[in-house]
């Protein structure tokens, strides 16, 4: 009822009114004024293969070098600043549905050269998160992708530990924090999977989440972020 009424409520405010979705100033029928659009800053081609952090093409970051991820690749739609994080906040944390359309046309424009997952499957929360909250703001990105990809959205993550906040968590902290936090619902055997967030940082989460898929069976996970944090913090 929640997201409904909230989804309904923010497709007018921002349809009739047509105000742009991350400085809410300036007219924008497309979701995005031109000047919002402008300061979005695309992730570099030149990055680490395995967790797009920028770097020589082609080459693992001394990172990924010292500990190999459980995921393969990260693809991501531009780098975490205005005004994505604007409007990540304005989803989360204000229940603003409708920006969920425009974070996954940011995501959408870098998935074209991906190889098609056999699932996609949106980051789960716990579900005292969920209820808290009254959705998933991965899953309402990932339904929001085009045909081609949100069809094959699914279940088959369960995050079954609550865990506390990131934020201000060292690396080797964040890892401890969600080691064992997921475990897949659903036979993967096989499969390439593509797994939807909001947004990267230190990647332990999505490390943890490919881990859990890879003992179900998973041949590859991949992670589709829409913005890619360029520090941890």
């Amino acid at each position: 009822m929640f997201r409904l009424f909230a989804a309904t409520a923010d497709l007018l405010r921002h349809s009739l009114g047509e105000r742009c979705m991350a400085c809410e100033t300036r007219p924008a029928p497309g979701g995005l004024c031109d000047g919002c659009r402008g300061d979005i800053r695309r992730l570099d081609t030149s990055c680490c293969p395995r967790c797009a952090l920028p770097g020589p093409a082609g080459v693992l970051c001394g990172r990924c070098q010292s500990a190999t991820p459980h995921y393969d690749g990260v693809t991501a739609g531009a780098v975490f600043g205005y005004p994505l994080d604007a409007m990540v906040r304005a989803l989360k944390y204000s229940g603003d549905i409708a920006v969920a359309r425009a974070l996954a046309s940011v995501l959408a424009d870098r998935l074209p050269g991906e190889p098609d997952p056999d699932a996609v499957i949106a980051m789960p929360l716990s579900d005292a998160r969920q209820a808290s909250r009254g959705f998933n703001q991965s899953w309402e990105i990932a339904r929001q992708l085009p045909l081609r990809w949100s069809s094959r959205l699914r279940p088959g993550l369960d995050r079954i530990e609550d865990t506390p906040a990131q934020a201000g968590l060292s690396l080797e902290e964040r890892r401890r924090n969600v080691k064992n936090a997921f475990r897949a619902s659903a036979d993967l055997r096989g499969c390439r999977v593509a797994v939807v967030d909001d947004v990267m940082t230190s990647g332990a989460t999505l490390d943890a989440a490919a881990r859990a898929l890879k003992e179900a069976g998973a041949a590859e996970v991949r992670g589709w972020i829409v913005a890619r944090a360029l520090r941890d913090g």
